[in-house]
């Protein structure tokens, strides 16, 4: 498997030259299995438009004619880029589109395909020069043929996301963002008048319970991205409950579940290339990791795993 990091960004692009290492565009990952000449997409931000420029160049032109997109779930920096994803406007192309019921009552085709209305965007999805299918998924397992598997995990965020757990020839990679930790909804404090002793303990239980079952998804992974949006002193005062994870419970939960390679991502729009490289020099340094690899993701960059 070979992943490329089309966008890292969360919340909002942001481009600019306070971006330019680690870019500006919101998550979009490519993932190639170049010996059976197969591509999945996860994600649709900003990044999917490059992305798709270069899909026009490469493999297109060769004759590629199906592309499958992976949502992890369908809050605007997840989807924006797709209404600028060129291959979908080219006859003869197949674009299906995988992801959980989002919200409601709403399918996934109408929060995708809602983006294509004239007060939004010139072009109506009738207009679309390719077919679009929409696969609503769960928490499941499937095969895709070729000897790749996919596993999918609910995650904890304030709509329906969920991670991939992408195995091939004995070697896995998994997605864990949007996500934070679960934690007990009740008061544990016995002075608080809304305390309630046996919900205070059954929603301990419960959320330790979520979170073991998420670190057993990525258990023993070769190569795990994870949300890493803020600090743990940002997310302590003021993001929690915001459905994203600090740096550092994000190194701790894959050291402790002896994952290999590590990439934080999801980056916080204000976070500049600096502070990044800052946040880098003191949670990346293999004296301090130890042998797990750690690193800040780039867009741009390639992963073989």
């Amino acid at each position: 498997m070979r992943i490329k990091f089309w966008g890292v960004r969360g919340s909002i692009p942001c481009p600019g030259p306070s971006t330019a290492i680690y870019g500006g565009n919101t998550v979009c990952l490519e993932i190639r299995f170049t010996d059976v000449n197969r591509m999945l997409i996860i994600d649709a931000g900003s990044g999917i438009r490059p992305l798709g420029n270069f899909l026009m160049a490469n493999d297109i032109s060769q004759g590629l004619k199906l592309i499958d997109i992976y949502l992890t779930h369908t809050h605007w920096d997840h989807i924006l880029g797709f209404p600028f994803f060129t291959p979908m406007y080219i006859p003869g192309m197949h674009i299906r589109i995988h992801g959980p019921t989002t919200y409601e009552d709403d399918s996934l085709a109408k929060v995708i395909g809602g983006q294509f209305v004239y007060r939004y965007f010139p072009v109506r999805i009738e207009e679309l020069a390719s077919t679009i299918e929409y696969i609503e998924i769960g928490e499941e397992s499937f095969d895709l043929g070729d000897g790749i598997t996919v596993s999918t995990k609910y995650l904890n965020h304030p709509i329906a996301c969920i991670g991939y757990r992408i195995e091939y020839k004995g070697k896995s990679f998994v997605t864990v963002f949007d996500s934070e930790p679960y934690r007990n909804l009740f008061s544990t404090d016995p002075s608080d008048p809304s305390y309630i002793e046996n919900a205070a303990r059954e929603g301990e239980q419960a959320a330790k319970e979520q979170n073991r079952r998420v670190e057993k998804f990525f258990a023993d992974a070769d190569f795990i991205i994870y949300d890493a949006q803020y600090t743990r002193e940002e997310y302590e005062n003021g993001k929690r409950g915001w459905g994203h994870s600090s740096i550092e419970y994000a190194i701790e939960a894959a050291f402790r579940n002896k994952v290999k390679k590590l990439a934080l991502i999801h980056h916080d729009p204000e976070r500049t290339d600096a502070q990044i490289e800052a946040l880098a020099t003191r949670f990346c340094n293999p004296e301090i990791r130890g042998p797990m690899e750690i690193f800040f993701a780039k867009e741009g960059m390639e992963i073989e795993v």
